[in-house]
């Protein structure tokens, strides 16, 4: 089973079991096409998705197994997750993070820069943390200019080192 991480239950709300979520999705409404999630694991509780409600960033999630905030309480801060084909097909572009962490970075012109260990958001676009061998992990920003080529069935990155980057 292949499972991606879509969120964390972050918090209980109201008494009848529901729970706030904060997705990690770029669209929360994805939700819309889970029909259930497993907490932490394919080998955690499976929890099907009775209703959404939407409240700022947040999800309100009631989960059919959950009926009251007692029960609700034991989710806290519990990661889960998703089957990948529930989740649909991504947009030209686009990619999950776990796809790209452990892909190699490579330079338009050859070197080997290192290993894609975390993928974040900054505001105006994500950033690629790649590991490099013996030195400080290195923060590639994710825009046309340096990345230029992603390649998951050769589980590489081509990027361009543009001015200021070469330094870090």
């Amino acid at each position: 089973m292949d499972l991606l991480e879509v969120g964390k239950i972050v918090n209980t709300h109201g008494l009848r079991g529901e729970v706030k979520i904060v997705p990690w999705t770029d669209s929360p409404d994805i939700f819309e096409k889970i029909e259930y999630v497993y907490v932490g694991n394919e080998s955690g509780e499976r929890l099907d998705i009775n209703g959404i409600k939407y409240q700022k960033n947040n999800l309100i999630v009631k989960f059919a197994q959950i009926n009251d905030i007692d029960a609700a309480q034991k989710y806290k801060n519990k990661i889960i997750c998703a089957q990948r084909e529930m989740l649909g097909e991504l947009p030209e572009g686009t990619y999950y993070i776990a796809d790209l962490i452990g892909l190699n970075v490579v330079t338009d012109d050859g070197r080997e820069i290192g290993v894609i260990s975390d993928v974040f958001n900054a505001g105006s676009s994500d950033i690629y943390e790649v590991k490099r061998e013996g030195m400080k992990n290195l923060l590639l920003p994710v825009i046309d200019d340096v990345v230029l080529k992603i390649d998951l069935d050769e589980k590489k990155v081509t990027v361009r080192m543009i001015d200021g980057l070469e330094d870090l």
